[in-house]
């Protein structure tokens, strides 16, 4: 049901993805996707599933999304941290952007993104000190400005716009990201 609701959801939007569209998507009844929730709530499910593999999950780390990446050596952590998130945006930014314009119009829906963003903004300020204290990244500098702009620079939105939007190949911007990484933590470009 949640993969008929992220095809409906990504492809017709918000407004127009009905719970009779998701039924006959999904091959079971109007009432059946109805017992799964508001509109609303099959949408965040719906994101978090295509993005993270599961549901309102504390911390990206606590995800199949995230899961033994701060386990892995040093030399290979910041590459795999990449590859994740641009597999991840890969799968969701659809959906991203669909749940940001839903946001403006249904309260329950900007009330889950402010969470997520949340949560978003709690996972790259551990990201920058877990890089830091392994010396993958200095250990100067203002982490809370670098954990910023690296949730910008590997945000579903940028996927949106260098891949989908401007024909970047995925390879391209998984590579530009791990560049951005650590030009942005390197002090004397701050």
């Amino acid at each position: 049901m949640l993969d008929a609701a992220a095809r409906l959801f990504a492809t017709r939007g918000y407004h127009a993805t009905t719970f009779a569209a998701i039924a006959a998507e999904a091959g079971i009844s109007a009432e059946t996707v109805k017992v799964g929730g508001s509109k609303s709530a099959l949408l965040i499910a719906a994101f978090e599933m295509r993005f993270a593999g599961t549901e309102s999950a504390p911390s990206l780390t606590d995800t199949g999304a995230g899961a033994g990446l701060m386990d892995l050596p040093d030399d290979v952590v910041l590459d795999a941290i990449v590859e994740r998130i641009v597999a991840a945006n890969a799968r969701a930014y659809a959906l991203w952007t669909v749940l940001l314009g839903a946001a403006g119009a249904d309260e329950l829906v900007a009330g889950a993104l402010e969470e997520m963003l949340a949560r978003r903004r709690a996972d790259y300020r551990r990201l920058v000190a877990e890089l830091a204290r392994r010396s993958v990244i200095p250990a100067q500098g203002d982490p809370d400005a670098l954990a910023d702009e690296l949730s910008f620079l590997m945000s579903p939105e940028g996927y949106q716009q260098l891949v989908a939007q401007s024909g970047w190949q995925p390879d391209r911007y998984r590579r530009w990201i791990g560049d951005q990484v650590i030009a942005r933590a390197q002090p004397a470009a701050r």
